[in-house]
Parts: structure tokens; sequence; C-alpha cells
């Protein structure tokens, strides 16, 4: 360590938690954070701060100015060019600290993607919104005996659960199934911002614990901040018939590609639709005597009211103003191509 970084991170370094030999593993860790929304945004703040050597930030999304009131990292300037998450993100973090070594992905976690996404991290973060990605990283972890802390908030209710593979029950001993019926999502029910802020505080601070090799509490914690109600619960055994953890089936890593998902009461569709990159200035050139057109690197949007195309250089793309697949997939051809 360098006396610039013991000075920059010395009050972590007098907590005897972390210490002089904390802060190094810290500059030496590999971390992912999934997810760069209300909880990833903190995390990776966060972590930056600590001085977590480098961070890995995956999202498949665009910044929105429905996102400002929650997603720490942005600006308003983020939301005008309708940049991805995870580049401005990287962006902001460059300015945090500089030293911090973080690689933006922009692109939806998958099965095909997954291992080279994520190779090389040590600990992995929660920031998702659904159960898809959370089992899909579940089962990653588990069968590369990889760490990582599970996290959740909508409204004013939050909960925190490390799965610690081999030690602690995982996420499919606790929900062999998603939850049923209809879900609160932060789009229905609203959130707000401090239960996002406190269940990612909890989340990285679980992190720093597993990243020292301190003892990572085995429990279950939730909060309600509107209630001031917080509870923590000892974990639940592993579960030795768990299809994941126990039987070792990782079903959630077959497959080469995802399926088309609303995204979380949004009013939108993503699709995967082609295997092969696309041209998006050549895309722009034939969509402009359309519709309205914005392109940058990373995305163009195509505007057709009342639909709204978000496309991605891998084929990728979120249709906002429906939630029908068919519609989308129907928008998709008609105007991007099979």
């Amino acid at each position: 360590m360098t006396a610039a970084e013991r000075d920059r991170y010395s009050r972590q370094i007098l907590f005897p938690g972390i210490g002089e030999t904390g802060q190094k593993k810290l500059l030496e860790s590999r971390v992912a954070v999934v997810g760069c929304g209300a909880l990833g945004s903190f995390h990776a703040g966060a972590l930056a701060r600590a001085g977590v050597g480098h961070l890995t930030l995956i999202d498949r999304d665009y910044v929105e100015a429905s996102n400002l009131q929650r997603q720490w990292l942005y600006e308003e300037e983020d939301a005008a060019q309708a940049l991805p998450k995870a580049v401005a993100a990287a962006n902001r973090l460059a300015r945090i600290n500089s030293s911090v070594n973080v690689t933006p992905v922009v692109a939806d976690l998958t099965p095909a993607n997954i291992a080279d996404t994520l190779e090389g991290a040590t600990l992995l973060l929660d920031g998702t919104d659904n159960f898809d990605t959370r089992y899909l990283i579940n089962d990653y972890a588990v069968s590369e005996n990889i760490p990582w802390i599970y996290g959740a908030a909508v409204g004013s209710y939050g909960l925190v659960m490390p799965v610690l593979p081999g030690e602690t029950a995982c996420l499919k001993c606790l929900y062999p199934e998603p939850p049923s019926g209809a879900q609160p999502t932060c789009e229905t029910a609203g959130v707000v911002n401090t239960i996002t802020a406190i269940i990612a505080s909890l989340q990285v601070s679980l992190a720093y614990q597993v990243l020292v090799g301190g003892e990572v509490p085995r429990q279950i914690t939730t909060i309600d901040i509107w209630s001031g109600a917080m509870r923590t619960r000892k974990q639940p055994v592993r579960d030795p018939d768990c299809p994941a953890c126990g039987r070792r089936e990782f079903v959630h890593l077959e497959g080469r590609r995802r399926v088309p998902v609303s995204l979380c009461g949004r009013n939108a569709v993503q699709l995967h639709e082609r295997a092969r990159p696309l041209d998006l200035a050549d895309l722009a050139s034939r969509l402009e005597p359309l519709g309205a057109v914005r392109r940058n690197e990373f995305a163009l949007r195509f505007v057709l009211s009342p639909y709204e195309l978000t496309i991605f250089p891998d084929g990728r793309a979120i249709i906002k103003g429906t939630t029908d697949v068919g519609v989308a997939r129907s928008l998709y051809a008609r105007y991007v191509g099979s």
C-alpha cells in the first residue's frame, strides 16, 4: 500500500474490523455488481470510495429521469443523453476514485454470457429487480463457489441475505419457485429512496466482511423504514434436497438466450431477437424518415408514438409503450428486421 492509499483510506484502516490488512485485501478485490439501479448504483459508489480495486458493473438499461430520485450516481445530463447505466456509473466513478479499475458491461446477464462477464469476480452483489436474474446469479455463484449478497427493496420495505456457498442456505433453498401472483414493483407501489440506501448499505457492509475475511452474520435482515420495524432472524440451514446447492442441478445456467421479458412494471418489453451485432449508424439512417431518432455509441432510440424503441449494438432492444411480447416483436421485426 502506498502512502497516498494509507492516507485516503485511513479512517477505514483505523477501524479494527478492517485494519491495514483488510484494506490491502479490498484494494486487491474483484467485485461484480449486477444491476446498476437504486441498489447497484449505491453499491458501486460505496465500493469505489472504499478502494475496492476492480469493479465490474453490469446493467441492461439506460438512465431515465424517474431514476434520479433514488439512483445515486446519475445526473440529469445522463438521463437527457439516455446513457446506459453501466457507462454513466463508470464515468462518475472515474471522478470519485480514479485508481479503481471499473469495467462497464451494457448487457443483460444471460446463461450465454455469465461466465465471461463475471470471470475473475470473487464476490457478487445483487442490484437486480427480478427473480429470473437472481436465480441465474445463484446458480452461477453456487456452481463456482462464489459468495453473493441478495437484496431487494420496494415501497418502504427491504431485505438482505448473504449467500455463502457450502455454508448457508442459497436463494433456491428459500424460494424454490418465484413468489406467485402479482408482486409490487417500484413502478406500481413506489419506493422511498432511503430504503434503497439502507438495504444497499447493509449489502455492502456484508461485502466488506466477506472481502476482508471477517465473520459474516448468517441472518436475514428485514426493514420497514416507514414503520421503523427492523428484524433479523437466523438464516435457515441448507436444504439437502435444494436443486442448486443440494443436488447441484443448475437449470438456470442452461440455454443460450433469454426469452422476452416485461420489465418490472415499466410498460416495456426487453427482446433478444438477433444473434449478430447491429450497425446503429446504418439503422439510424433507415429510421430517420419514419420518426425521431437519437443515437450515441451505446444505443439508438427511435420514437414512433406511442412506442419508443431503444436498440443496443448487440441487437437487444427495449420496447417501451407495451407489455405485449407479440406487439414488441412485431415492432422489432418491422423497424429493425428479423
